[in-house]
């Protein structure tokens, strides 16, 4: 690679047309983030045919500022509506609605903006410093170490959130089952389709997300209205205080190496990202008791990892041209379009386009914190529309972005029967999260788990044959482990009853 690569990158990204792009990549990025179910691997499809005219630099520069912006943009109607824009923004509805709903939308949509740039950033670093050593990595890994990291990711899931891991796991398993939809992936036989042909591709992870977010929390507003008048929800002010950056500093640091660990390989990207730094950092928190009503790092950490995540998603792509998501899958058809193919050669057969692409990443990452950190108590006045029309608007945005996924009126009806499941699922207390995580791997732990079982003849021993997916498997163990240690431990230190009487006496 070329040591002086990167400097001649910032040359030609900083031209007039290159920084036209940037920026017009980062703001349609956004704006097509914050519509519910309209996630960036749609964006750059939907622009492909557009771009024919437009020489490759150009073309890729707009559609690294759209994977960016648009990471933004759904978290923004994750935070301030509860209503994922995209699946990798999921999470940031966690913490990020309920900080809204206690007046701080501004402070989550802050944490949310310095929260990319800072894991961009990172992220971008890892890709000119690592991508080649994470990309050999990721191919030394297998099938039972795919499945290991996925079986970590559901059970760690169910007992992470909500009070009760019963109801986590019952979240789970209707998750899994929803994953389950459509056609066998080794036999090609129909399954839980009940005889509709639109459904053997399965449902679309969007459309599930903004069903049990956006239309669940809507027929429960609903549901509620009549019984309570609509209170106004009041805007904070638009920048962090000191105890907002002592508590998010850590997250945002530690956000991007998660991100951009998980970005590299097949195995949950953005999502798997958010995830994992929010039970991470849920378990470094001295103030767990906070985490569900609103907590700052939840935001922090996984806005972070998500940014990084998208860097650790390019430098797989680039170095070895395997796709590790949606929207890198779009991307590699893209390079083949203007035919380039990714690859290990890539760096020495296209320097100049790879350098000037990746040094548009940085100045993306700097344009899309100054454009939308100042757009935050905008963004935030969103919370003062009247909940009727917000919430009907919610509805009108989710069946657009519904059927806009693949243009199937059925689309509508899964939407609306996800919704009402999502609608039970809060009737009933259980985490609306696990069911997503299920949905998302659940396929794909699945299919690595045939796939080991099909190279080793069915034996199951092969699942825990390589040194990574053991110290997984060693990390469950700890999970069930370790709690109901301290727990003994904590019952052993608190006295009895018929003890505290015995010392009052």
């Amino acid at each position: 690679m070329n040591d002086f690569g990167l400097l001649d990158g910032f040359a030609s990204a900083l031209t007039p047309t290159h920084l036209l792009f940037a920026a017009i990549g980062v703001l349609l990025g956004t704006a097509i983030g914050v519509l519910p179910g309209i996630g960036p691997a749609m964006a750059v499809a939907l622009l492909l045919p557009v771009t024919y005219a437009f020489e490759p630099t150009g073309a890729f520069i707009m559609f690294a500022g759209i994977y960016f912006g648009a990471m933004f943009g759904g978290s923004t109607t994750s935070i301030l509506l509860n209503t994922p824009g995209e699946s990798a923004s999921v999470m940031a509805a966690i913490e990020g609605n309920p900080m809204a709903k206690q007046g701080r939308g501004a402070q989550a949509l802050a944490t949310a903006a310095i929260g990319h740039f800072v894991g961009g950033m990172i992220g971008v670093l890892g890709l000119v410093l690592l991508a080649p050593l994470i990309a050999a990595v990721a191919v030394d890994i297998g099938a039972p170490d795919y499945f290991a990291i996925m079986v970590l990711a559901f059970v760690a899931v169910t007992g992470v959130l909500g009070s009760s891991r019963i109801r986590g796991f019952a979240s789970l398993v209707l998750g899994l089952t929803i994953g389950m939809v459509g056609l066998d992936p080794i036999t090609g036989s129909p399954r839980l389709t009940f005889g509709v042909p639109q459904l053997a591709d399965g449902i679309d992870v969007v459309i599930v997300a903004v069903g049990l977010f956006a239309v669940g929390e809507a027929l429960w507003v609903a549901a509620h209205l009549r019984r309570k008048a609509p209170e106004v929800i009041p805007v904070g002010r638009p920048w962090l205080g000191r105890e907002d950056v002592r508590r998010a500093w850590k997250p945002w640091a530690r956000g991007p190496f998660i991100g951009f660990t998980f970005g590299s390989i097949p195995a949950g990207g953005a999502e798997m990202s958010t995830f994992m730094s929010y039970v991470t950092e849920r378990r470094l928190s001295k103030r767990r008791e906070e985490f569900g009503h609103g907590a700052i790092e939840g935001v922090a950490g996984p806005e972070s990892a998500a940014s990084a995540s998208s860097a650790g998603t390019l430098a797989t792509m680039l170095t070895l041209g395997l796709p590790t998501t949606a929207i890198a899958a779009v991307m590699l058809a893209a390079f083949q379009q203007f035919g380039i193919q990714p690859g290990p050669l890539l760096f020495e057969r296209e320097p100049d386009l790879v350098w000037t692409l990746i040094a548009s990443l940085f100045i993306g990452l700097v344009l899309l914190l100054l454009l939308n950190l100042p757009l935050a108590p905008a963004w935030a006045k969103l919370l003062r529309i009247p909940r009727p029309y917000l919430y009907a608007g919610i509805l009108f945005f989710a069946c657009v972005g519904a059927y806009a996924v693949s243009g199937q009126p059925v689309d509508l009806i899964v939407l609306l029967v996800i919704g009402a499941i999502g609608f039970g699922m809060r009737r009933f207390g259980l985490p609306v999260l696990p069911a997503i995580i299920g949905v998302i791997l659940g396929p794909d732990a699945e299919l690595q788990l045939r796939r080991a079982l099909q190279i080793s003849d069915g034996d199951v021993t092969t699942l825990v044959s390589t040194p990574l997916s053991i110290t997984v498997y060693v990390v469950i163990v700890l999970l069930f482990v370790v709690p109901l240690v301290l727990r003994l431990r904590r019952s052993r230190r608190t006295p009895s009853s018929e003890e505290r009487d015995s010392e009052r006496v």
